[in-house]
């Protein structure tokens, strides 16, 4: 089996939200955003867009008929500006008219007139200024302060961490439809159809059972859609509530990238001690997150960066500060990994800074510590298994990691102009929720009278490939073929109650949820199955299609089975639920179980660096997962080369740049870079482990969505390592991403202080 929808995208004939055949009547919106960065708005005008041929209403906060603020976790974010703005682009006025084009009219005729007050951009300002969302946190294990005077090498700094655009194909988008008595259906790009429903009935003041929010598929979210993607469904669905009419609102990829929040940025303080072994005895970091103009996923995005700020590593004695900062940005919120590749990446950064000081080569150290089964993390969890080391092992032994190093020396012995670097990056991620209660899913599988299946689940179809896994799942736990059975598209009059799809949790907590509700269809069927072949109903198996009685053939089908069990009046539907069990996580203490399971791999990046003009290719990935026993093999592997190439371009070239005055620089695709087929390496391998079946994980898979996203970091390394081969790397604070115009600037650093004053007068 393959994605099911391979065919539909190849042809053009997959739909997604504006696709489908619009309503008679159907108005366009479009949003009115704010010039600036942070102010009190003195007047507003739109008397000018009412007078725009087409245009037929403006809405504004005084129009929100229900509550006029929401959040998922604090509800402190306004549909539309209120007295104040927060970030250039908040929405402040939606025009609707007959067509987008007027509606664009509509939002040009707007005008503001805003009292600009000061703009805060940089998360270490923010607190230094008490701007912050929460207070600060702390996560400790063991006791740093009397430790740093044992240790034989001590290594500290500090860390500009980059943020990064989702950019997903489809922008975001929503089509809402009133219905009878005040109803209303709206079709979203959205991660999470039970936020978006629920939002919009608060925004609305209406019951939830009147809001049906319907997802058939997203053109990728990223994370990008969890929460952000209720605000232009419920802009759609105001609109459609209040004119009586189907009302669809439609980003530009200009507005989508102004106006929504990215991959938190970070500044992040270090420090570091070793043994003369290069044992790691004390770490302490503090991350300083930039969590934009509210609060939107930003408290749960941190906690996962503290949880993964010690990675794969064993560290007796650890110390996390994070605080969520309040800056004039557009609010920051989930993406790939939810906060863990910033956890990670400081931890990388002492380890290459203690083997120069140390000098042995980075992965001497990374080896030492890797942790090993018993291990209690910071957050009281136990690594329970081995498998981390398999991985570890694995990739030495397959990938030659000795024999590559000794070809890099010599490379680089005999290439003044060219040279080359080479890192690994384990990685330990822990998957669920880490809100305990998130951790539920639900399927609903109708078997028709024709031999056909049905399957709905809360799992949102967005590239990953979860309608496929379903599909394979109800396929071999039935013994039918994929052929006979259809992914319904995830609605919530079908499933209520739907946690986002995110956290790598979707396919494993939907499908177990299918299986139950499989294996309680099939029990029925089996009854009917042992009184027509008078036996046991656990003495039936179904292979191909066919039933078997101890493992012979019978003269029963699945066609004429199927047909049996509904004249017998046995139910040929079932709603499984599934929550994992042992899971539990006090976020006040911040200790307990958060993980199902971890999910561990070793990658191995090699690069060469062209030190004359800083750029560099990327020769090489070789990756060795752990994806327990995979559900289907091609989606799998997809997703671990979709994950490493988003994480090698956030370290890379996708620069996210905004001004002093909050305006976005790299607000296009031709200021923003992300990686192509070209620039990816062109020797990508990926090895799973074998005999590694996951009891945890339906069929004995393991999620596979987020994980790979953190080997992309190794190609950062890699880049400084051949760079210092050719010079020594000096600078005050750790930049990141690594941009051919920084990797020139730590080429030649003379020439980056000429140039750092330069900008400096300027």
């Amino acid at each position: 089996m393959r994605h099911c929808d391979s065919e539909l995208h190849v042809m053009g004939r997959s739909e997604y939200v504006d696709d489908v055949t619009p309503p008679a009547g159907m108005q366009h919106a479009a949003v009115f955003g704010s010039p600036v960065a942070h102010g009190n708005i003195k007047t507003l005008d739109t008397a000018a867009a009412l007078l725009i041929e087409g245009v037929s209403a403006v809405f504004t906060f005084s129009d929100i008929p229900g509550e006029g603020y929401f959040g998922a976790i604090v509800q402190d974010e306004p549909l539309f500006a209120d007295e104040k703005v927060f970030f250039q682009g908040q929405a402040i006025a939606l025009v609707v008219a007959n067509s987008y084009e007027n509606a664009r009219k509509g939002v040009a005729a707007c005008s503001v007139e805003i009292e600009e007050l000061p703009v805060i951009t940089c998360p270490r300002e923010a607190f230094a200024k008490g701007e912050t969302h929460q207070e600060l946190r702390v996560f400790e294990k063991g006791n740093v302060d009397p430790i740093w005077e044992t240790c034989d090498t001590l290594v500290e700094g500090s860390i500009d961490l980059a943020g990064q655009e989702h950019l997903y194909l489809e922008t975001n988008r929503a089509r809402a439809v009133p219905c009878e008595d005040g109803q209303i259906k709206v079709y979203s790009s959205t991660q999470s159809p039970s936020a978006t429903q629920k939002t919009i009935a608060r925004i609305l003041g209406l019951p939830m059972n009147k809001v049906e929010v319907d997802v058939k598929r997203l053109g990728g979210g990223f994370g990008g859609k969890e929460d952000q993607a209720t605000h232009w469904a419920c802009m759609a669905s105001l609109a459609a509530y209040l004119l009586h009419k189907p009302t669809q609102l439609v980003l530009s990829r200009g507005d989508d990238m102004r106006m929504t929040g990215k991959r938190h940025p970070y500044k992040q303080d270090y420090k570091l001690g070793l043994d003369t072994d290069g044992r790691i005895l004390a770490y302490e970091v503090s991350h300083y997150q930039n969590s934009g103009a509210f609060m939107d996923l930003s408290n749960p995005v941190l906690e996962r960066t503290c949880l993964h700020s010690t990675n794969a590593y064993d560290i007796p004695n650890v110390r996390i500060r994070a605080v969520p900062c309040r800056t004039n940005l557009p609010s920051n919120t989930a993406f790939r990994g939810f906060g863990g590749p910033q956890g990670m990446f400081p931890l990388e950064v002492a380890i290459e800074k203690a083997s120069q000081k140390i000098g042995v080569p980075p992965y001497r150290i990374q080896e030492l510590n890797l942790a090993r089964r018993g291990y209690v993390f910071p957050y009281g969890q136990e690594l329970e298994d081995d498998r981390l080391h398999r991985t570890w092992e694995e990739a030495k032994d397959t990938f030659d990691l000795e024999q590559r190093q000794e070809h890099i020396e010599t490379f680089n012995s005999e290439n003044k102009i060219f040279k080359k670097g080479l890192a690994l990056m384990p990685v330990c991620f822990g998957i669920s929720f880490t809100k305990t209660f998130l951790n539920q899913g639900s399927s609903l599988v109708h078997i028709y009278t024709d031999g056909t299946i049905s399957v709905a689940t809360g799992g949102i179809e967005m590239g990953q490939g979860v309608s496929s896994n379903m599909i394979a799942i109800c396929c071999k736990v039935l013994g039918v073929s994929h052929r006979r059975i259809r992914c319904n598209s995830t609605n919530t009059s079908r499933i209520a109650n739907i946690s986002p799809s995110a956290a790598s949790a979707t396919s494993d907590l939907n499908g177990n949820a299918t299986i139950i509700a499989c294996q309680e269809i099939l029990a029925g069927m089996k009854r009917v199955a042992s009184e027509e072949m008078k036996c046991e109903a656990d003495e039936i198996t179904i292979v191909d299609e066919r039933v078997y009685l101890r493992g012979d053939s019978s003269v029963l089908d699945w066609d004429t089975l199927v047909l049996k069990s509904y004249f017998a009046r046995v139910p040929l539907m079932a709603h499984g639920f599934y929550a994992p069990p042992n899971i539990r996580f006090d976020p006040v203490a911040g200790w307990g179980r958060p993980f199902h399971y971890y999910t561990y791999g070793t990658c191995l990046i090699e690069v060469t660096v062209d030190c004359i003009r800083g750029t560099y290719t990327i020769n090489s990935s070789k990756v060795v997962h752990d994806l327990g026993r995979g559900i289907i093999p091609s989606v799998d592997l997809g997703q671990v080369e979709g994950g490493l190439a988003q994480g090698i371009g956030w370290v890379t070239l996708e620069e996210l740049a905004f001004s002093d005055d909050g305006k976005l620089l790299s607000n296009a695709l031709s200021s923003y870079k992300c990686p192509d087929g070209d620039f990816l390496p062109d020797d990508i391998q990926v090895k799973f482990l074998e005999n590694a079946d996951n009891p945890g994980g339906p069929l004995g898979s393991k999620a596979v969505g987020e994980p790979p996203f953190m080997y992309g970091i190794a190609a950062y390394f890699a880049i400084r390592r051949a760079i210092e081969a050719f010079t020594p790397i000096s600078e005050s604070e750790t930049r990141c991403p690594m941009t051919p115009e920084q990797t020139l600037l730590k080429l030649y650093p003379q020439a980056a202080d000429s140039f750092a004053a330069f900008s400096t007068d300027k």
